[in-house]
């Protein structure tokens, strides 16, 4: 009988199968790495530490002091999406301008842009040199118009109060006009603007002393528009003849309001032709919007908010964006002028929840990362998606999440990576109001605890190092406490859900509800103060800012490139 050990073929046999096994293995455990529901993180050498490296030889990008925005729109209380309304008395034409929750909301939030826009802006006339035959009507249901709705007016005496209130608390006023008013269509094709009315309201506003930031042009009405789309071309004429408009009748001001456009879905052969078309020194914002969730009746937006692949499909638009920008021949910066997430209003128990945090402070860190100035988030009151609650204005989640952000997050962004664990999301900036000192934002996505050590490095990964350089700095946020200074701390904000549950509308900040004071107030908001000699731990979904004041990054005291 032969012996099989001996036999070259049983031999063969073998090493196949310890080679599918190890294929197998292998494929195994790159599957639980990309599930978001188990934990495989990737060791700085032997103890699973995830390694945070942060670039502190440049700054990646900056934004604007007033990058948190948000959004009042025009929907009246009978908009209704999937059988709920959920607008009420919410809309630019009814909101309760001397609620004082309202007022104490957005000095908060100063400096802060309030874009007063959206889908019915293009239904909406001023009362401002209207024929003696123009009442200035209510918007009411209409069934045959492209949104349900039939045209709108907006009376003089609410502008001037909707600017009290701004002026009061500091608030930076985006205006949307109504850029369909009295336009012909001829064979389908939309013809010039009629701008008599728009140009009546800016001298208006002008004469009465009311501070406009910036002026827009239409809603949505790029490429595939929601109801209705303009050529490019012609819509770059419109926004030629609004720029003549705005230098015109602010002829001798020190500074004129912003120009922007086109403030649509991003398509990027309509963007590029229509910055050709429009040319240099017109336009100085380009705007788009997001609503990469889907509609709001759907029953996946959690799994999409909590897929750190999903949530990477944005950084192509804003990728996309910035290259346009680049090449074409407009100095014009990016905004992100209208952001629901889930459109048709949102839904309720998730764009008003904690668990839309993880969704909105991603898109704040990824849209600074891309040099984007401003972000506006729909809305600040109204639908399934404010900051505020839309019958009581009490701060849903998102709005404590926008506070921490503008008082820890400053304008100077650094470049961040982390590798082989894409269910942490990072990000990096200088310090708000310090010289030197920086603030990261960790996203744990997944159901476990990580915990994290950072790298500031001294050269930029991306260059050669030369004859005796060091790539490695120093430890931002330390391993152990060898080496390390005992008299430096750091400060840590850990947002998280109550009983892990993402549905609630209650955020807890280190464990205690944030909740506004017997007087209306909102709370201090601290953080806890750790010696910064250990790992930072992060709770399965939650949220960590962590501020190292002393981390002594000198490029965050350097002069911000544009």
């Amino acid at each position: 009988m032969e012996s099989t050990h001996e036999h070259p073929s049983f031999i063969r046999l073998i090493r196949w199968l310890v080679w599918v096994s190890v294929l197998v293995s292998a494929s195994a455990k790159h599957d639980s790495c990309s599930n978001s529901k188990k934990s495989c993180a990737k060791n700085d050498g032997d103890d699973g530490i995830l390694v945070v490296e942060v670039e502190g030889s440049a700054i990646l990008a900056t934004t604007d002091e007033a990058f948190i925005c948000a959004t009042l729109d025009w929907w009246p209380p009978d908009k209704c999406d999937y059988g709920t309304c959920s607008w009420g008395q919410s809309s630019l034409l009814n909101l309760d301008l001397a609620n004082p929750l309202l007022e104490k909301s957005l000095k908060a939030l100063q400096p802060f842009r309030i874009r007063l826009g959206g889908t019915l802006q293009d239904h909406i006339v001023y009362d401002i040199g209207l024929s003696p035959s123009q009442s200035c009507l209510p918007i009411v249901k209409d069934g045959t118009d492209m949104f349900g709705f039939r045209e709108g007016c907006l009376s003089m005496e609410r502008w001037i109060a909707l600017n009290t209130l701004f002026s009061k608390t500091g608030s930076l006023a985006v205006f949307g006009l109504n850029a369909l008013i009295n336009r012909p269509q001829v064979g389908g094709v939309w013809g010039p603007w009629d701008s008599s009315n728009a140009r009546d309201f800016i001298k208006f506003t002008i004469d009465q002393d009311i501070q406009v930031d910036a002026w827009e042009l239409g809603n949505e009405l790029t490429a595939n528009g929601v109801g209705t789309s303009i050529s490019a071309e012609q819509y770059a004429r419109d926004v030629m003849e609004l720029r003549l408009i705005i230098d015109s009748l602010y002829e001798g001001f020190t500074r004129r309001p912003l120009l922007v456009a086109p403030d649509g879905f991003f398509n990027p052969q309509w963007f590029t032709r229509f910055l050709n078309a429009s040319g240099p020194g017109v336009v100085d914002v380009v705007t788009r919007h997001i609503y990469n969730l889907g509609p709001g009746v759907s029953n996946d937006l959690v799994e999409k908010i909590l897929n750190s692949t999903y949530l990477d499909n944005e950084l192509g638009h804003f990728r996309a964006v910035q290259e346009i920008l680049q090449t074409s021949a407009t100095s014009a910066s990016a905004w992100v002028g209208e952001a629901g997430g889930a459109y048709n209003s949102g839904h309720h128990l998730v764009t008003d929840a904690f668990v839309f945090s993880f969704w909105y402070l991603d898109q704040l860190g990824m849209a600074a990362s891309f040099n984007n100035k401003v972000y506006c988030r729909q809305s600040l009151i109204g639908g399934n998606y404010g900051l505020l609650n839309t019958t009581s204005y009490k701060p849903n989640p998102d709005m404590y999440s926008a506070l921490l952000w503008k008082r820890l997050m400053g304008t100077k962004v650094l470049g961040t990576t982390l590798k082989g664990y894409p269910q942490l999301r990072t990000y990096t900036h200088c310090q708000q109001g310090s010289t030197d000192g920086v603030t990261m934002m960790l996203i744990n996505l997944s159901n476990s605890t990580v915990n994290v050590i950072a790298n500031l490095l001294s050269h930029p990964k991306n260059k050669p190092l030369s004859h005796g350089e060091k790539k490695l700095k120093y430890q931002l946020i330390p391993k152990t406490s060898k080496g390390s200074r005992p008299d430096l701390v750091r400060f840590e904000y850990h947002l998280s859900a109550p009983q892990q549950d993402l549905h609630s509308q209650t955020t807890l900040l280190n464990g205690v509800p944030l909740e506004l004071t017997s007087t209306g107030d909102f709370p201090s908001m601290d953080p806890v103060v750790k010696e910064n000699s250990s790992p930072v731990s992060i709770p399965p979904l939650s949220i960590v800012f962590v501020v190292l004041s002393d981390a002594k990054v000198s490029i965050c005291s350097t002069q911000q490139r544009g």
